[in-house]
């Protein structure tokens, strides 16, 4: 008699998911914390910035919840990568900032139909923690990138280490664009 075999579930990871051009040239990368206000003031940053560099930037959000502080935000990380799974992330990071000061799990779970996610099984999957080691992935993985604090920028893949105001990070985005064209030349 065959044993059945347990059916592996292929987690769609935050790193593979970005927003803007696929061919951008730049790219950056902020690890944050949902109920972090310094990340709610770096979302809106971002966001002007993926218009001002529209065709030339994409963006990819990592989880680092700052759990001794923010208790609910481990969780609300976990309920985006469970919107990705159905290709609602983007929808679902906005209105986690729109509402960082609702998000418990009941709050959560509005959140994500208000994204657009229809998996019935999103509060049991949350209350499960399925999505766990997905948002501790990020964290290792900021943590192994020196990542100490939120937000934390990287763009190509270099430490962002100035004030993530608008300014700040559309001047290094912009010496980025102009270094890669002296190497492309």
């Amino acid at each position: 008699m065959a044993m059945k075999q347990k059916e592996t579930v292929e987690i769609i990871e935050p790193k593979n998911v970005w927003t803007g051009d696929a061919k951008a040239p730049l790219s950056l990368v902020m690890f944050g914390d949902y109920e972090s206000d310094e990340c709610i003031k770096a979302h809106d940053v971002v966001k002007q910035l993926l218009e001002e560099f529209e065709g030339k930037l994409r963006f990819n959000y990592r989880h680092f919840p700052l759990t001794q502080i923010h208790q609910r935000a481990h969780k609300a990380a976990e309920a985006a990568v469970a919107a990705a799974q159905e290709g609602k992330f983007w929808e679902m990071h906005d209105l986690l900032f729109r509402y960082h000061r609702n998000l418990g799990t009941i709050s959560l779970k509005e959140h994500a139909r208000d994204a657009g996610v229809t998996d019935k099984n999103f509060l049991p999957k949350l209350v499960d923690s399925v999505y766990g080691w997905t948002v501790r992935a990020d964290l290792l993985e900021g943590l192994d990138k020196g990542v100490k604090d939120v937000p934390t920028f990287f763009i190509n893949g270099e430490l962002f280490t100035e004030k993530p105001t608008f300014q700040n990070l559309s001047k290094a985005l912009e010496a980025a664009q102009k270094s890669k064209r002296k190497k492309a030349a």
